[in-house]
């Protein structure tokens, strides 16, 4: 959903600016200046700032994805109680919850903010476990017995990887796996085509052809992906690929095929840049497995190349299948 009044950038004025800079001081950035209902160029410093630290792409422009995670981030562990509902709750301190139980051992999933199924389990589980009420409430006294009980530091290796790790050692061939392929409106023949050497090779494959990233990941959710390989074009030259990374937890399957395809996909297009950056995208953050977005360009090599590159990221999945764990 759209939120009223964004986007906001170098120039807007007005009392949602005044809203960012308050959000922006609370969870760390703050922007002083004289003028609180102006957007300038230090408000921007400090969008820009916050971006990084969230690791989105850090453009200074506040659009949903940035303005919903400074809502996030005020957030604490403690400030309200947590449960599964529709929408789900969202939220730093949902991932701190998801931290703290997945280092003690309970699978809440991946360390997404979202307060989902899984980390409802999860919580159940430990509630069981610690001899307390089984509501499925993050309360003030389910928070102060995890906070009794040690629960390790976010750096701590969470039950979510060792998961990870399972099931991509589970099954080292293409054939029947489940692949989702997608693009956001501007990469549909090469979709299509990268889709038909995924099958060829054994796959079962789920085109997705859709700006909605959200969509994207649902629909791959439902599938019931084993990797996702989101595809766009850019103005930039080479492959920047991308994979879900966020404190406490990062995709090791994702990273290591964007890391594949960094290093392969460059040579098609004609150039040597390519980068594997962790993200916390709504394409990486809400699917349910290893995904990788990719930025290709320039736009000129792409159209002319969409054999070459279709047939060369189908080869890097199929060498990362055979060895999810090492760099292609």
């Amino acid at each position: 959903m759209t939120i009223p009044g964004l986007p906001l950038k170098l120039g807007s004025t007005g009392e949602t600016v005044a809203d960012l800079r308050r959000r922006l001081a609370a969870a760390g950035f703050a922007a002083v200046t004289t003028d609180r209902r102006l957007f300038c160029e230090i408000t921007e410093a400090a969008v820009q700032a916050f971006q990084q630290h969230r690791k989105l792409e850090a453009d200074g422009v506040v659009n949903d994805a940035t303005w919903r995670a400074l809502v996030e981030a005020g957030y604490k562990l403690g400030d309200r109680r947590l449960y599964h509902r529709s929408p789900m709750m969202r939220g730093d301190d949902v991932a701190d919850l998801q931290v703290q139980l997945g280092s003690l051992g309970f699978d809440a999933g991946w360390v997404d903010g979202i307060f989902g199924p899984d980390t409802a389990a999860a919580l159940i589980d430990f509630q069981r476990n610690a001899g307390i009420a089984l509501d499925g409430i993050a309360g003030v006294d389910t928070v102060r017995i995890l906070e009794r009980l040690g629960a390790k530091s976010a750096k701590s290796t969470t039950i979510a990887s060792l998961r990870e790790i399972e099931r991509l050692t589970d099954n080292r061939d293409l054939h029947e796996r489940r692949v989702a392929v997608g693009e956001h409106g501007d990469l549909a023949p090469l979709v299509r085509a990268l889709a038909r050497q995924l099958r060829n090779n054994g796959a079962s494959v789920l085109e997705l052809h859709q700006p909605d990233p959200s969509r994207q990941a649902n629909a791959a959710n439902e599938f019931g992906a084993e990797l996702f390989v989101s595809l766009a074009m850019s103005a930039d030259d080479g492959c920047h690929a991308h994979y879900f990374s966020t404190t406490g937890f990062e995709s090791l399957g994702g990273k290591r095929l964007a890391e594949a395809l960094a290093s392969s996909l460059p040579a098609v297009l004609n150039n040597t840049i390519g980068m594997a950056e962790g993200r916390t995208d709504a394409i990486l953050r809400e699917t349910r497995m290893p995904a990788v977005h990719c930025r290709i360009g320039p736009p000129t090599l792409v159209v002319q190349h969409i054999s070459e590159i279709a047939s060369t990221i189908a080869n890097t999945v199929e060498t990362w299948i055979a060895e999810p764990l090492t760099t292609g």
